[in-house]
C-alpha cells in the first residue's frame, strides 16, 4: 500500500519485500481549469438565410495550466552540483542568474526529465502524471547527498494551486507510460495552506551512510511563476 505522505514525513526507501527502492519515478499530476463562459449559440439556422436566431448560453471550457516539475541536486555543503528542469525556458533566463540551461539528463544520467507538459489533463484524469523525472539512485555522483523537488506554476500567471482541480505527486516503479507499483504520493490542491502560493518545495532525496532517505517538505511560497527564486530558497534555507 502507497505511503500518504505528510509534511514532515521522513521514510526510508524500502519496499514491502524488506529490498531497496533504487529505480523509481517521482511524478506529478495536475488537471487543466474548468470554467463557464457565456457564448453565442445559433439555435434556429432559419430558412436561406433568414431567421436566424441565437442565444448567449453558458459553455464550459478548460484553460491550460503549465506546471513544472524541477529538481536541484546539491553536495553535504549545500553547493550546488546539478540541476535538471525544463530545456524550453530561455537559456537568458537562468544565466542571468548564474544558473545551468534546462536540460533532460542529469550530467552523471542518473536521472531524466520527461518533455514538458504546458496543459495538463483534460476531460479528466487519465491516470499517468504529465511530467515525470525518473531516478537510478545507483548512478548518482558521489558528491551529492540532497535531491530537491519542487513545483512551480508558470501559467496562467494569476493563478494558485488551489484553483487547479487536482494536483498530486508520487513516487512509483514503473516507467513514465506504465505506473507498476506506486510507493509514496503526496496530494497538494484543494489544501489551505496552498492559497495564493505558485511554487512548493515538494521534498528531499538524501543520502545517509550510504542509504538514501526522503523527507517530505511541503512547503508552499508565492515566488510569482519565477523557478529561479524557488531554487535561491532551497539553496539559502533547507541545504543544510
Amino acid at each position: 500500500m502507497a505511503i500518504k505522505l505528510e509534511k514532515g514525513q521522513r521514510i526510508n526507501l524500502e519496499k514491502e519485500s524488506g529490498a531497496k527502492l533504487t529505480n523509481f519515478c517521482v511524478g506529478c499530476n495536475w488537471g487543466a481549469i474548468e470554467v463557464s463562459k457565456m457564448k453565442e449559440i445559433v439555435v434556429n439556422e432559419g430558412f436561406l438565410g433568414f431567421g436566424r436566431k441565437t442565444e448567449m448560453r453558458p459553455v464550459k471550457e478548460e484553460i491550460d495550466v503549465d506546471i513544472d516539475l524541477s529538481c536541484i541536486m546539491l553536495a553535504t555543503n549545500g553547493k550546488l552540483v546539478d540541476t535538471l528542469y525544463s530545456p524550453l525556458y530561455k537559456k537568458e533566463f537562468f544565466t542571468s542568474a548564474g544558473l545551468p540551461i534546462g536540460k533532460d539528463w542529469s550530467t552523471d544520467k542518473a536521472m531524466y526529465h520527461t518533455p514538458d507538459d504546458t496543459e495538463g489533463d483534460k476531460g479528466g484524469d487519465d491516470g499517468l502524471d504529465n511530467e515525470i523525472i525518473t531516478v537510478d539512485l545507483t548512478k548518482v555522483n558521489p558528491q551529492i547527498d540532497q535531491i530537491f523537488f519542487f513545483l512551480n506554476i508558470y501559467s496562467p500567471k494569476n493563478i494558485d494551486f488551489q484553483k487547479i482541480p487536482y494536483v498530486a505527486i508520487r513516487m512509483y516503479e514503473g516507467t513514465p507510460e506504465k505506473v507498476t507499483s506506486v510507493f509514496a504520493q503526496y496530494d497538494v490542491a484543494k489544501n489551505a495552506q496552498f492559497t495564493e502560493t505558485d511554487a512548493l518545495i515538494m521534498g528531499k532525496l538524501y543520502r545517509r551512510s550510504n542509504n538514501w532517505k526522503f523527507a517530505a517538505i511541503g512547503d508552499a511560497y508565492r515566488d510569482n511563476n519565477d523557478l529561479r527564486k524557488t531554487i535561491k530558497r532551497i539553496i539559502e534555507n533547507y541545504s543544510k
